[in-house]
């Protein structure tokens, strides 16, 4: 591990939010006040407080109506009010959030895999699942090196910045056109830029079996993952995530097993 002084993971320690992308959905035939309060709490994916103000600016609608949208949520517990006048997100939202992580099928049989891979490697373990064109991580076991990269971040991100995106949309269609379609913005050097290298990265992973990604959302963090596949089609990944020169020492030991668990996580899976 390194003695040097300096963070060499600067990223983690300015990007404070816990999701910093939200997708905007297509709501076809829906009520417009529902979009409305749930457009308000997509603005807590990045700032942690935000007044009526901030919100009515973001969403480019009426003090009055902003208020209206946050009174409502408070008094069911979605959001909560503080002594200064500013709003976060409240303990229901929490409690709903806590029991869908807690019935995730996926999670639920993966969990026990990733424990002992973790064990085995000494990296940070992640159990990925497609969402559009993005990941999101749904658990994730994390060594030391694990949190000094990625801080309180790195919950969503882009199919095109992460080892897990590439393994999930090299063997799942819709994600492979929903990223292709949603673009390539870049994040860190080794991000995805271009649709022809998102083909030839898709083409490497199907012929290899694994996605190996280096400083593609965190500059000096490689990761390495394994699609879990269910009838042919993948449905997340597993992966580890470390600093560079130590992922790259330990691939060849780390792809058996991910590979390994991958498969364990498939056959004890019914989606």
């Amino acid at each position: 591990m390194t003695t040097a002084t300096h963070d060499p993971f600067p990223q983690a320690a300015s990007e404070d939010a816990w999701c910093t992308s939200t997708p905007k959905r297509a709501a076809a035939g829906g009520l417009r006040s529902v979009g409305t309060a749930l457009d308000v709490l997509e603005c807590f994916a990045v700032d942690s407080a935000l007044g009526v103000s901030d919100v009515a600016r973001r969403l480019g609608v009426a003090k009055s109506t902003a208020h209206r949208v946050l009174s409502t949520l408070a008094g069911r517990g979605f959001v909560e009010q503080d002594a200064n006048g500013l709003y976060r997100l409240g303990l229901h939202l929490y409690e709903l959030g806590m029991l869908s992580h807690a019935r995730n099928g996926l999670r639920h049989v993966a969990l026990p895999v990733m424990q002992a891979v973790a064990e085995q490697t000494g990296h940070t373990v992640n159990l990925g699942v497609p969402d559009g064109a993005d990941v999101v991580y749904i658990e994730r076991i994390e060594s030391m090196d694990g949190v000094r990269i990625l801080g309180h971040s790195g919950r969503r991100q882009g199919a095109h910045c992460t080892s897990s995106g590439l393994a999930i949309a090299a063997f799942n269609p819709t994600v492979e056109h929903d990223r292709r379609e949603a673009g390539f913005p870049p994040k860190a050097r080794g991000t995805i830029r271009r649709a022809s290298e998102w083909d030839a990265a898709l083409a490497d992973v199907r012929r290899r079996g694994h996605a190996v990604l280096h400083s593609g959302s965190f500059v000096g963090a490689s990761s390495v993952a394994v699609p879990i596949r269910s009838r042919g089609m993948a449905v997340g990944s597993i992966s580890v995530l470390g600093p560079t020169p130590l992922i790259d020492a330990d691939l060849r030991r780390v792809v058996p097993l991910l590979t390994a668990a991958a498969n364990r996580i498939a056959k004890s899976y019914v989606p």
